[in-house]
C-alpha cells in the first residue's frame, strides 16, 4: 500500500506516564484535607510513587496481560492428583505483588492508615480492577479477627505484611497471606441465614469440620477463607486455611471457575467442603454479627472501586478530546461536548469525595464517627456503584468509534463497572440496610444529619435538598418500596455537602445546580449551561500538577 494512502492524522496518544495520584485534584486535596499533618508528606511521597508506577506503560501492559490471559482451573495434576489449584498469568502477580508491597492490604494499623490506603486503592485500581478482590478481602478480614484475640495475632500481621508470596503453603511458613471470603450459596445467595453447609465440632476447642458448598468463592488461591456455615449453634463464623500446619492440603475442592462479564483477571470460583478442617471466629450463631465488619469494608472497597473506574473513565475521555479535532476544532473547546465532560467530572468527583470521607471516619473510630459509617457507608456503596455503568459508558462514546475498539482500554473499564454494585449485595440490600439503620439505630441518622448539616447555608438548592430529604424521612408510609429514592436522595445530598464544604466553587455550584436544584436532563450533558464548564473539565484534566 502506497504510503500516501496511510498517513496517519487527528489520532490521540495514549494516556501513558503520568502520576495518576498528582493528576487527580480531587484525589490529592482530600488526601491532604483528612491525612494527619505529621504523615502527611510521607503519605503523599508513597502515593506519588503509586501513582507513577499505575500511569506507566508497565503498570498498563500488566492489566491488559492479565485481561487477555484469565485464570485457569487445574483440578487435578498429571497423575490424577486431586490439587484444585488456580494458574494466572505472571502479569496478575507483577500487579498483586506491587499492590501489596504498597501497603494495600494495611489499613488498621496506625493513623492515616485507611486514607491512605483508600487512596492508594483507587490509584492502583486504575491500572487494574480485578486483582482488588484479594486486596480488599485481606484487608477487611482484620476487624472480623479481632473478635478473636488468638487467631488475630496469628493472622494479622501476616494479612497486613507488604510482602507477597505466591503458592500454596502453610501460613506459617509464609511472610504474608491472602483472604477470601465465602458466604453466599446456591439456594440463598444474599439471604445467607438460608445456608445449608454444615459445620460439625471436633474434641479441640473452636475446631470443627464443615461439608457443604458455596457459589461464589472469590481469589481461591488465598492462603485462607472466612465462611459462614450452620454449626448446633445457628449460623457461625469459620476461619478455613487453604493448607493445614501440617503441610498437607486442606479439602477445598475447586469445581469451576466462573465466566463473568467482566472482572476477567479475578478467578471467582464454586467450591465443595466435604470434612474441611475449619477454627470458629467468634461465639456459634453470632456469624452474621462477626463477619459483617468485613462486609462493611469490602462495601467501602466497592465505592472506593467505582470512583477508580469512574476517574480512569473520566481521564481518558478528557484527554481524548484535548488532542481529537473534528468540525474544526478541538473537542474540549466544543460548548457541547464540553458539556459532557464537565458532566463526567461532577459524578467522578463527587464519588472521590464521598469514598474519601468513609476512609477518614473509620480512621477517626469515634462513637460517632462509627455511627456515621453505619448509614453512609451503603448509602454510598447504593449511589456511587450504580453511577458507575452509565458514567463509563457516556465517557466511552466521547472517544467515538475507537472508545469502542477493545485496544482503548474502554470496554474493559465499562465491563467492570457494574460488578461493585452487585458484590457485597446489590442495590436492594443496601436500601435495606439503609432503612435498617434508620429504624433501628437513631444515633446512625443524628450522625448523618450532622455531616449534612455543616454544610447548611452553603447553597440554597442544597438547603432546600436537605429539607425535602427530612420531609421523606419523616413519612413512613410505603417506606420499603420507596427505599431506593430516598437512599438516593440521601447520597446526593451527602455528596452535595461535601462538595459545597471542600469543592472548588464551580464544582459544588454545577453539582447543586444539577443534582440538586432540578436544572438537569436525563443523560450526562444536562447542565445549565450558564455555569463555569470550562473550570470543571480543566481540574480534571489527567496532567500532572
Amino acid at each position: 500500500m502506497a504510503a500516501t494512502t496511510h498517513t496517519v492524522s487527528n489520532q490521540v496518544p495514549p494516556l501513558v506516564g503520568y502520576d495518576v495520584f498528582a493528576a487527580d485534584l480531587a484525589l490529592s486535596e482530600a488526601v491532604r484535607r483528612h491525612m494527619p499533618p505529621e504523615l502527611l508528606a510521607g503519605a503523599l511521597g508513597g502515593l506519588g510513587e503509586l501513582g507513577r508506577a499505575a500511569g506507566s506503560a508497565q503498570a498498563q501492559a500488566w492489566g491488559v496481560q492479565a485481561n487477555e490471559n484469565p485464570p485457569v482451573l487445574r483440578s487435578h495434576d498429571r497423575y490424577g492428583n486431586r490439587i484444585d489449584e488456580v494458574e494466572f498469568h505472571p502479569s496478575w502477580h507483577r500487579l498483586l505483588g506491587h499492590a501489596v508491597g504498597a501497603g494495600l492490604t494495611d489499613a488498621w494499623g496506625g493513623p492515616g492508615g485507611h486514607v491512605r490506603r483508600a487512596a492508594g486503592f483507587l490509584v492502583w485500581t486504575q491500572a487494574e480492577a480485578g486483582h482488588g478482590c484479594p486486596l480488599s478481602m485481606t484487608h477487611a478480614a482484620v476487624p472480623a479477627l479481632r473478635t478473636d484475640p488468638e487467631l488475630a495475632s496469628e493472622w494479622e500481621p501476616l494479612l497486613t505484611s507488604k510482602v507477597y508470596e505466591q503458592g500454596l503453603r502453610p501460613a506459617a511458613q509464609k511472610a504474608g497471606v491472602l483472604f477470601g471470603m465465602g458466604m453466599t450459596e446456591k439456594q440463598g445467595g444474599t439471604d445467607v441465614r438460608s445456608n445449608t453447609t454444615r459445620a460439625e465440632p471436633l474434641s479441640a476447642e473452636g475446631e470443627y469440620l464443615l461439608t457443604g458448598h458455596k457459589w461464589f468463592c472469590s481469589a481461591p488461591m488465598s492462603d485462607g477463607f472466612l465462611v459462614l456455615a450452620q454449626a448446633p449453634g445457628g449460623l457461625t463464623c469459620f476461619l478455613l486455611p487453604r493448607v493445614l500446619p501440617d503441610g498437607t492440603r486442606n479439602m477445598f475442592a475447586i469445581q469451576r471457575l466462573k465466566d463473568k462479564l467482566g472482572n476477567r483477571s479475578n478467578a471467582s470460583s464454586e467450591v465443595e467442603f466435604d470434612g474441611t478442617w475449619a477454627r470458629r471466629v467468634g461465639e456459634e450463631g453470632r456469624g452474621v454479627r462477626t463477619i459483617i465488619e468485613m462486609v462493611a469494608a469490602t462495601r467501602l472497597d466497592c465505592v472506593v472501586g467505582s470512583a477508580a473506574l469512574m476517574r480512569q473513565a473520566v481521564a481518558q475521555a478528557i484527554h481524548h478530546c484535548t488532542y481529537r479535532s473534528a468540525f474544526g476544532g478541538v473537542l474540549i473547546e466544543k460548548p457541547l461536548m464540553r458539556n459532557v465532560l464537565a458532566d463526567l467530572a461532577l459524578e467522578s468527583e463527587a464519588a472521590t469525595v464521598l469514598a474519601l470521607r468513609l476512609a477518614a471516619a473509620y480512621d477517626a473510630d469515634t462513637e460517632a464517627e462509627r455511627a456515621f459509617l453505619r448509614i453512609a457507608v451503603p448509602t454510598a456503596k447504593y449511589w456511587v456503584t450504580k453511577r458507575c455503568a452509565p458514567m463509563v459508558g457516556e465517557a466511552l462514546e466521547c472517544l467515538g468509534g475507537n472508545g469502542y475498539v477493545e485496544e482503548s482500554g474502554m470496554p474493559r473499564l465499562l465491563r467492570e463497572a457494574p460488578l461493585n454494585s452487585i458484590w457485597e449485595g446489590s442495590g436492594n440490600v443496601q436500601a435495606l440496610d439503609v432503612l435498617r439503620a434508620l429504624q433501628r439505630e437513631p444515633s446512625a441518622l443524628n450522625a448523618f444529619l450532622q455531616e449534612v448539616g455543616r454544610a447548611r447555608g452553603a447553597d440554597h438548592r442544597l438547603d432546600g435538598a436537605i429539607k425535602a430529604m427530612l420531609t421523606e424521612l419523616a413519612d413512613l408510609n410505603g417506606i420499603e418500596a420507596r427505599a431506593r429514592r430516598l437512599v438516593e436522595r440521601m447520597a446526593l445530598v451527602l455528596q452535595g455537602s461535601l462538595l459545597a464544604r471542600w469543592a472548588p466553587p464551580e464544582v459544588a455550584d454545577a453539582f447543586c445546580a444539577s443534582r440538586l436544584g432540578g436544572d438537569w436532563g436525563a443523560a450526562f450533558g444536562t447542565l445549565p449551561h450558564s455555569l463555569d464548564l470550562a473550570s470543571v473539565v480543566e481540574r480534571a484534566r489527567p496532567v500532572d500538577r
